[in-house]
């Protein structure tokens, strides 16, 4: 049975475009991991949490909770077949949430390895759809950030079959919102 996780990590809760575009497409799945960053925030990298991430030894309380829950979300990871992740554009990035979450991920000999020819990932074999919602229009462009950094982050862990879904032009009128949004509504249901 094929398990999905979908991450979200919108700071708008229910009046968030990709969280609305998420769920209407989730309902009835049964197998299903949702992880809600904003709601459930994840610690920064700092200092503590690299050492807790890559040390297994002499570990305070803290930095051993943050260890736990760093295997806590590589093992949903491993256990997904499909990953569904809403990233917005906030200030042309993604949000810090979800880069919260990368970071407790990257972790040498768990989720990458280092070898003679560089970096190889070692979480093959997965499938991502990533909905990027925005208020202006940037795909294509030199202002699309969120799809590049995305790419590379889920390359570098090994995953590279990784499809985007849109909604654009959000702030720029409400018939263009109206019909960006139906067109990615569309493309979301295809493509799970």
């Amino acid at each position: 049975m094929s398990t999905l996780l979908v991450l979200k990590s919108s700071i708008l809760g229910e009046h968030s475009q990709s969280n609305q575009l998420i769920d209407a497409v989730i309902a009835g799945i049964d197998n299903i991991i949702v992880r809600d960053l904003t709601t459930s925030p994840l610690p920064i990298l700092d200092g503590e949490t690299i050492k807790a991430i890559n040390s297994g030894d002499d570990l305070t309380g803290v930095q051993k909770e943050i260890q736990d829950l760093s295997n806590t979300l590589v093992e949903e990871l491993k256990q997904a077949d499909t990953l569904l992740i809403g990233a917005p554009m906030y200030n042309f990035m993604v949000p810090t949430q979800l880069k919260n979450w990368f970071d407790l991920l990257a972790r040498a000999g768990v989720t990458f390895s280092y070898t003679a020819q560089g970096p190889k990932g070692m979480l093959e074999d997965k499938k991502v759809i990533i909905v990027t919602t925005r208020g202006g229009i940037h795909k294509d462009g030199e202002t699309d950030h969120v799809t590049g950094y995305l790419t590379t982050l889920l390359g570098f862990f090994g995953i590279t079959s990784v499809k985007f879904v849109y909604a654009e032009g959000l702030n720029l009128g409400d018939d263009l919102a109206a019909n960006s949004l139906e067109l990615a509504r569309s493309e979301l249901t295809a493509r799970m």
